[in-house]
Order: structure tokens, then C-alpha cells, then sequence
């Protein structure tokens, strides 16, 4: 079973220097549909103006996934992990038992376009952490890289939850076949460019969730880049 997300029906925020789509229920967004997917709860896509950013904040008891697209966003929190994050870096942090950060576009000039997730931990009350990896979406197009996984395996971060992370840039014409074990499911978020998946054509900011499929045949319509959740359910 498909079910798309259409980018266009997607909760919307715009704060003047932030612009941001939420896939999830997300702040002032609520919709009782769209609560998640499985341990998945946030896919915010945001576009942070130059020498603007998100003043220190606290989370609590989650898994967040920063992935950015174009741009640096800079980082700093109340463990005393300060970093700026570019294309072809992750980052997780875990907040745990709790944690403050904040996040600005390091640039004055241009804009930082990104994607933040959230995950459902496996269980409340870890200890908060960070990290951050380089990956080889970029350098290695035509397939799905795993950049977060449980074990960290394959250079990824790690997360505390049954989850893996893949993140591939599909140039047009290429194609990928991602399996899935009966008792997981997928979102695959097209962060740009567009795909067919399974006979569903999806483009820029669209979301599918996907249940009771064996595979997953992703094909590059135009140059995209995309991540695929495998979740269990």
C-alpha cells in the first residue's frame, strides 16, 4: 500500500526569516492524519535567511536528524558542541533527559535550505548527545547511502530507535530497487527533483509512506535527491 504526501498539502510556516513545510504535525500546524509515520514524527523542510537562526531552545526525549541540502547552518548546544553543518554531512542529536541548542545560517549572504527530523527514541530518558559524520551521497550517485542506522554502521550516525536513514541522489534515468521485511514500512521524502515509485510519480517536497510492499522501485524522472526511512512497524 502507497499513500503520497503532496508537497502543496503540506503545513506551512513563515516567519519572515524562516519559511518551513511540515510533512508531520508540527507547532501551530495540526492535522490528526498526519502525526507521523511509525517512530517517524518530524520531516520539516526549512529555509533559514541569511544571518538569521533559531535562538537557544530546549528538546527533550527525541532523535533529531539535520540534513542539509544547500547553505551551512550553524550549531551549538548546552553539552558544548559547536559545529557548522554543510551538503554532504549528517548530524544527530539526542536530547534525551534534555538539551538547548541553536541553529544559525552561517552565512550573511545566503540562505541555508534544510531538512530536520525527528524520531521517536526507544525509550524516554537517555543521556543527551551529539554527532556528526560526512557522507558519500554526492560522491557516490545511482544509489541509497545509509547516513543514520542503530548501529552506526557504514560511516552513519546513530540513533536510538529501529530505524535506518538512506539518502541517495538518483540522477534522471537511474534506478534503485529498495527491499523491505515484512514487518517494516517506508517514507520516502523527495527533497529534490522527481521520482516514480512503484508507478507513483513524485516530485520536490512530495512524502510516501509505504506498507506491505516487498520493494520499493525508485526511479530518477529528473535529477533528485531523495531519503528513504525503513521503520518498523
Amino acid at each position: 500500500m502507497l499513500i503520497a504526501r503532496p508537497s502543496a498539502e503540506r503545513g506551512k510556516a513563515n516567519f519572515g526569516w524562516l519559511d518551513s513545510r511540515h510533512s508531520f504535525s508540527f507547532g501551530e500546524y495540526f492535522d490528526p492524519a498526519y502525526m507521523g509515520f511509525a517512530s517517524l514524527r518530524v520531516i520539516n523542510e526549512d529555509w533559514v535567511a541569511p544571518g538569521t537562526g533559531f535562538d537557544t531552545h530546549p528538546h527533550r526525549d527525541m532523535e533529531i536528524v539535520t540534513y542539509v541540502l544547500e547553505g551551512a547552518l550553524e550549531h551549538q548546544d548546552s553539552l558544548g558542541s559547536r559545529s557548522v553543518i554543510r551538503p554532504g554531512e549528517v548530524q544527530r542529536m539526542t536530547a534525551g533527559t534534555g538539551i538547548r541548542h541553536s541553529e544559525y545560517n552561517a552565512s550573511d549572504r545566503e540562505q541555508v535550505h534544510l531538512l530536520q527530523i525527528w524520531i521517536l527514541p526507544d525509550r524516554k530518558g537517555l543521556e543527551p548527545g551529539y554527532e556528526q559524520k560526512p557522507v558519500k551521497v554526492a560522491e557516490q550517485p545511482g544509489r541509497l547511502h545509509v547516513i543514520a542506522s542503530p548501529d552506526g554502521r557504514d560511516g552513519a550516525v546513530s540513533i536510538h530507535q529501529n530505524a535506518v536513514i538512506h539518502a541517495g541522489i538518483l540522477p534522471v534515468g537511474s534506478a534503485v530497487a529498495f527491499a523491505l521485511a515484512p514487518d517494516r514500512g517506508a517514507w520516502v521524502q523527495v527533497a529534490r527533483g522527481a521520482v516514480t515509485v512503484n508507478g507513483l510519480r513524485l516530485e520536490a517536497g512530495d512524502g510516501l509512506a509505504a506498507r506491505d510492499e516487498e520493494v520499493l522501485n525508485i526511479h530518477g524522472d529528473a535529477d533528485a535527491e531523495i531519503l528513504v526511512f525503513d521503520l518498523g512497524l
